[in-house]
């Protein structure tokens, strides 16, 4: 029986007492015995973000942000009961909720704020963090409890706390009333945990994001509680649910998980993929980032989608292009924190990919109506239900088809991947652009070096990066270059004739003073297999896909707001082709005026496309409007050969991604 099964049914059995006494005297030796390979303290990153505010976005980043804040995440508490006013800043019985709305708006919002200097959204957040500490009870608990006898659980503090610990970043005199917070809580939460209090399937799985926080609180601000920290983080380790058992190891899809039913949930997938990093930090282990990296592979192989990101309709479910990706799940993988700990570039492509592909694709362009599962191949957005566990409401566009938490979720993507595109070397002395894209940063390195860097381009729809870095002192300066990039050069002030190639990572020792650098990161067109011999195409991080011409039809319309409205959208255009892969043509349109349409993720927006030669196919709708699997590969044409427009995957709200082929004569 898996550990976590066995810590649920001691707990809840005639034998609980037993058991509690046992978890603690277990905990205690775990904790002064000195694991294989293991030493005292934390082993540190290999890399470390800058505090939030110091990135922030530029150009057509800036502004999809701005999209964001002018949608539904930036005005969701005005409206919606599940993070309305009186909970948003007021509070009341939700605080003890498991999926707490206003906890996880936060760790939302407090970066969306800051990154576009949102003054209403800031105070916001600063009313409700004032609320939440001014209202933590004797014993350290976070938040009020009004008029509810609900048992105490722990994970649902966790999104409060990463709300906490940004708000310290951006607004530093508040760290220490934030801080001794957090210290009072880990105390009580600790007791708790020796106590077999506080413990649930859905702490079980999510007790990485607590250790996290733990592990900011022992780097910046332990107060000499630092046995206390690494205590915790052990006794949340060795009472949840043993992360380096679950990934799959093969396809999964038609199998009964053999492991507590949680743990292939996708979100919960996207949360444990961080447990392992997490757990060496205290542990000093390297088989953690072993299997940590092993899993990361594994889950992509057997569940991955060339969107990015991996398919679970609630429970992971394999690669077939109509099984479905939830919201929730594409945020919570977008993080960078296994690359901060292991340091493998190949963790950066995919949250890149994931960025601009995944992300915009369950959105619409003006971000007021999100789905809850997106379809690699998406027919129709109705009530079509191909997926077994899950409504078949979950596939509209609306304001929280299915379940709410991706509607209180989402919106830490876009901020998160943000303030996440640069990081430092674990001592300070040199910087990094980890994610492309157009950016601002005004940071100080080590020994005082103040350096500002500014990152003009409009990747990923263009192939080219202007960079100025002005220092007070000489640093290393860093540039990931993507697995894709097939022959990128650089410039250095403009001295075109001494362009040279660039290597992976582009590495430059930066002079005192002001550097200017070009890099050219051109990208070659690439096919990927998928199932039944179809095919999926790419150029450099965007995918593309067939954009199918939809209509729209209003379902609902909230009575408070009218701009959220769920949609139900319709193919009305022919989308049963094949393509030949060898007819692929990539064509870079110029923006007008220089500038990307703002939302730049909708039908017929961005500026590269790619044409296919195409031919009309037999291939069949099953079920209630969505498609069959793609009949194999190579098919027989129903019809003349024509040209069809392939657009990237995230400005496509209908659209096939995953195409038969066909070989033209």
């Amino acid at each position: 029986m898996p550990v976590a099964a066995v810590v649920e049914e001691a707990a809840n059995g005639p034998f609980a007492m037993m058991w509690t006494l046992l978890v603690s005297f277990l905990a205690s030796i775990v904790t002064q015995s000195v694991v294989h390979g293991q030493t005292s303290g934390l082993a540190p990153k290999q890399f470390l973000t800058l505090p939030l505010g110091q990135v922030k976005p530029a150009g057509w980043l800036f502004d999809q942000l701005m999209v964001q804040t002018n949608g539904l995440a930036g005005h969701e508490h005005e409206f919606y009961d599940y993070v309305s006013q009186s909970d948003w800043i007021g509070g009341n019985s939700y605080y003890s909720n498991l999926e707490e709305g206003n906890w996880k708006l936060l760790n939302a919002m407090v970066p969306n704020g800051v990154l576009v200097e949102d003054e209403t959204i800031i105070s916001q957040v600063q009313n409700f963090l004032d609320y939440v500490i001014d209202h933590q009870d004797e014993t350290g608990w976070l938040g009020p409890e009004v008029n509810t006898t609900k048992p105490r659980y722990l994970w649902g503090r966790y999104p409060f706390l990463f709300g906490a610990i940004q708000m310290t970043e951006a607004f530093p005199e508040q760290t220490d009333r934030i801080v001794a917070a957090m210290h009072k809580f880990v105390s009580l939460s600790n007791t708790m945990l020796h106590n077999n209090e506080g413990i649930e399937a859905w702490m079980q799985t999510r007790w990485e994001d607590f250790v996290m926080a733990l592990q900011w609180l022992y780097d910046f601000h332990p107060n000499g509680n630092e046995d206390l920290l690494i205590d915790t983080m052990k006794m949340l380790k060795y009472t949840g649910d043993p992360w380096e058992d679950y990934f799959p190891t093969g396809p999964v899809e038609n199998l009964e998980n053999p492991f507590p039913d949680l743990t292939w949930h996708g979100v919960n997938m996207a949360e444990g993929l961080k447990a392992l990093p997490s757990t060496y930090r205290f542990t000093h282990n390297q088989s953690d980032l072993d299997v940590a990296s092993k899993g990361w592979d594994l889950l992509f192989q057997y569940h991955g989608r060339p969107s990015g990101i991996y398919a679970a309709d609630e429970f992971l479910a394999g690669l077939e292009a109509v099984r479905g990706t939830e919201l929730c799940l594409v945020v919570e993988t977008m993080g960078s924190y296994l690359y901060q700990v292991i340091g493998d570039p190949k963790f950066l492509d995919r949250v890149e990919r994931i960025t601009y592909n995944a992300l915009p694709a369950t959105l619409t362009g003006d971000m007021w109506a999100r789905q809850y599962l997106q379809q690699q191949n998406q027919i129709a957005a109705q009530n079509i239900n191909p997926f077994p566990e899950d409504g078949p409401y979950s596939n509209v566009f609306g304001l929280e088809p299915n379940y709410p938490c991706c509607t209180v979720n989402h919106p830490q993507g876009w901020p998160k991947f943000i303030s996440n595109s640069f990081v430092t070397s674990a001592d300070g002395n040199s910087l990094a652009q980890v994610y492309l894209g157009p950016y601002s940063v005004n940071t100080t390195l080590a020994n005082g070096n103040k350096v500002t860097v500014t990152v003009d381009t409009l990747y990923p729809f263009s192939d080219s990066l202007k960079t100025t870095i002005t220092a007070s002192r000489p640093f290393t300066y860093k540039v990931r270059i993507p697995s894709w990039v097939s022959a990128g050069t650089i410039a250095i002030n403009g001295a075109l004739r001494s362009r040279e190639t660039v290597q992976r990572p582009a590495v430059r020792k930066v002079p005192a003073g002001t550097t200017h650098f070009t890099l050219d990161l051109p990208a070659e067109i690439t096919i990927e297999s998928r199932p039944h011999g179809s095919v999926a195409v790419h150029r450099g991080p965007l995918h593309y896909a067939f954009d199918i011409a939809r209509s729209s039809k209003v379902l609902k319309q909230n009575a408070q707001q009218p701009l959220a409205k769920d949609f139900e959208f319709d193919s009305t255009t022919a989308w049963q082709y094949a393509i030949d892969p060898n007819s692929l043509v990539f064509h870079a349109g110029t923006p007008a005026g220089g500038a990307l349409p703002s939302p730049v993720f909708d039908s017929g927006l961005p500026p590269f496309t790619i044409s296919a030669s195409a031919c009309p196919i037999d291939w069949a709708v099953a079920g209630n409007k969505f498609a069959a699997p793609p009949p194999e590969s190579p098919v027989s044409c129903a019809g003349a050969v024509t040209n069809i427009t392939l657009w990237p995957f995230g400005a496509t709200k209908l659209r096939i991604g995953e195409f038969p082929t066909f070989t033209a004569a």
